[in-house]
C-alpha cells in the first residue's frame, strides 16, 4: 500500500484525472456490462420482446436523425469542393484529407456561435422556426426506401404524406420570417409562401400519372413496380413528369436557381437574417438534408428505387463456416497474418532501406484494403438489401451533384420570373402530362380487350 501510495503521490495532475478513467474504462465498466446482462439482459429482452412496435419506431426514429448529420456534413464538403472545381479553385484542403472534415469545422462554429435573440422578436415562435423546419424535413425519411426491406414505415398513402409533412417547411419558414421583427425575413417568409403555393400544384400533379401507372400511393410499391431492366424505370414512361418533379423539387427545396427566399442581392438571407449559433445551423442542416430527400425521391418514384439498371444473376448464399471443417476454418483465420506477410513483402523487396515494420505496415493497410473490398463484393452479391442500398446511394448521390452543378452554373432567377413560370408553364404541362397519361392507359386498356 506505500507502494501505490507513493506512485500516486508521483503522479501529475493529469496523471491522476487519467489512472481513475482508465480503471473505470479497462476494468468497472466490462464487469458491470457483464454483471448487468447476466442478471437486467433476460428482462429487458423480455420487455422488448413485448413491445415491438415501440421499439421499432425508436429504432427508426434515431436512425434517421443519427443519419442527417453524415448526410449534411458530406453534402456541404461536396459542395464546397464541386464549386470550387467549376471555379477552377481547389476548395478546402487545409483540415482533414483534401478537407475532408471542413464540414466537421462548421459544425463546430455553430456550436461556438452566440445565439442571439433580436430585440422585438417574438421568443417562442423565433425559437421554434428551425426546429419545425428540421423536423418538417426529417420526418420525411419515414417513407423513404433505402433499399429492399429497408424503409421505416410502409404507408399505404405515402405519397400524401410525403406532400403533407414537405407542406411544413413552409409553415417554419413563414414562422421564421414573421418573428424576426425584420422586413427582410418577412419578405422572406412571405416568398416562401408564395413559392410553395405555386410549386406544390405541379409538383403534386406530376407525379399523379405515376400513380396512375403503378396503381398505388406506396412510396416503396413504387420502387418495387421499377424492378427489372432500366427501361422498367418510369423516368422512360413519364418523362416530362420527371422532368417537372425535378424543377418544381428544387423550387420546394430552395436550391439556386429557384432559392427565392434567401436571395442574398435582394433581401439579405431573407428568414435566416436574424438568426445565429444552433438555431441557424437547424436551417443550414435542413437544407442540405432536404437536398438527400428530393434526390431520394426522385430516384426512387422515377429512376429505379433501389433496384439495378439490368438484372443480376441468383447468387448462392454465403457458406456456414461451421460446415467446412475445423481444419479450413483455422487456415481461414490464420490467412490474415499470411496474407499481410505477403503483401508486405513487395514493399520490403523494393527498396533495401525499407525497414521491416514500415513493410509490415504497409502490407497490413493493403490487406486491409483488399479484404474491405472483398467483403463489400461479396456482401453485394450475397445480400440483396446491401446491393439495394448500394445502387440506392450511387443513384441519390448522382442527382445531389446535379442540384450542386445546378447551383454553380445558373444565375438565380427573379421572383416575377419564378412565380410566372410556374403558373404558366409548369401547371399546364403537368395537366397536360396527367391527361396524356390517363388518355394512354385507356387506350393500352381497350386494345388488350379487344385482342
Amino acid at each position: 500500500m506505500t507502494a501505490i501510495a507513493r506512485a500516486w503521490d508521483n503522479l501529475t495532475v493529469t496523471g491522476k484525472i487519467l489512472v481513475p478513467l482508465l480503471f473505470l474504462v479497462l476494468v468497472v465498466a466490462p464487469v458491470a456490462t457483464v454483471l448487468i446482462a447476466l442478471f437486467v439482459g433476460p428482462w429487458v429482452v423480455d420487455v422488448l420482446a413485448s413491445n415491438l412496435g415501440i421499439v421499432r419506431f425508436v429504432v427508426a426514429i434515431t436512425g434517421v436523425l443519427v443519419f442527417t448529420i453524415p448526410t449534411a456534413f458530406v453534402i456541404i464538403y461536396m459542395e464546397m469542393k464541386v464549386i470550387a472545381r467549376m471555379n477552377l479553385r481547389i476548395g478546402p484542403d487545409r483540415v482533414g484529407p483534401y478537407g475532408s472534415l471542413m464540414s466537421v469545422v462548421h459544425g463546430l462554429k455553430f456550436l461556438s456561435k452566440e445565439d442571439f435573440t433580436p430585440t422585438g422578436a417574438d421568443v417562442p415562435v423565433f425559437t421554434l422556426a428551425p426546429v419545425v423546419v428540421f423536423l418538417a424535413t426529417v420526418m420525411t425519411f419515414l417513407v423513404v426506401p433505402f433499399g429492399p426491406g429497408l424503409v421505416a414505415q410502409d404507408l399505404n398513402i405515402g405519397l400524401l404524406y410525403l406532400f403533407a409533412i414537405g407542406g411544413m417547411n413552409v409553415v417554419g419558414l413563414l414562422m421564421a420570417g414573421w418573428a424576426s421583427f425584420n422586413k427582410y425575413s418577412l419578405l422572406g417568409g412571405l416568398r416562401a409562401a408564395a413559392q410553395a403555393v405555386s410549386y406544390e400544384i405541379p409538383l403534386t400533379l406530376s407525379v399523379v400519372g405515376l400513380v396512375l401507372l403503378a396503381g398505388t400511393l406506396s412510396v416503396y410499391q413504387i420502387g418495387a413496380a421499377q424492378a427489372g431492366w432500366f427501361t422498367d424505370w418510369f423516368v422512360f414512361r413519364q418523362p416530362l413528369g420527371a422532368l417537372i418533379f425535378l424543377i418544381a423539387g428544387t423550387a420546394e427545396a430552395n436550391r439556386s436557381p429557384l432559392d427565392m427566399t434567401e436571395a442574398d442581392q435582394e433581401i439579405v438571407a431573407g428568414f435566416a437574417t436574424e438568426y445565429s449559433g444552433m438555431r441557424f445551423a437547424f436551417f443550414f442542416f435542413a437544407e442540405y438534408v432536404n437536398v438527400f430527400v428530393m434526390s431520394a425521391l426522385i430516384v426512387t418514384l422515377f429512376f429505379g428505387a433501389w433496384n439495378a439498371p439490368f438484372p443480376f444473376p441468383d447468387v448462392a448464399p454465403a457458406l456456414d463456416p461451421g460446415s467446412l471443417g475445423i481444419g479450413l476454418v483455422l487456415l481461414l483465420a490464420a490467412a490474415p497474418v499470411a496474407l499481410t506477410l505477403l503483401f508486405a513483402a513487395p514493399f520490403y523487396l523494393a527498396r533495401s532501406s525499407t525497414p521491416a515494420w514500415q513493410a509490415l505496415l504497409l502490407g497490413f493497410i493493403t490487406f486491409s484494403v483488399v479484404a474491405v473490398g472483398g467483403l463489400l463484393g461479396a456482401a453485394y452479391l450475397g445480400l440483396d438489401w446491401f446491393a439495394g442500398l448500394a445502387w440506392f446511394m450511387v443513384k441519390t448521390f448522382v442527382f445531389v451533384f446535379v442540384f450542386v452543378w445546378m447551383r454553380g452554373t445558373f444565375p438565380r432567377v427573379r421572383i416575377d420570373q419564378l412565380m410566372g413560370f410556374a403558373w404558366k408553364w409548369l401547371l399546364p404541362a403537368s395537366l397536360l402530362n396527367l391527361f396524356v397519361t390517363a388518355a394512354a392507359i385507356l387506350v393500352v386498356e381497350a386494345l388488350n380487350k379487344a385482342g
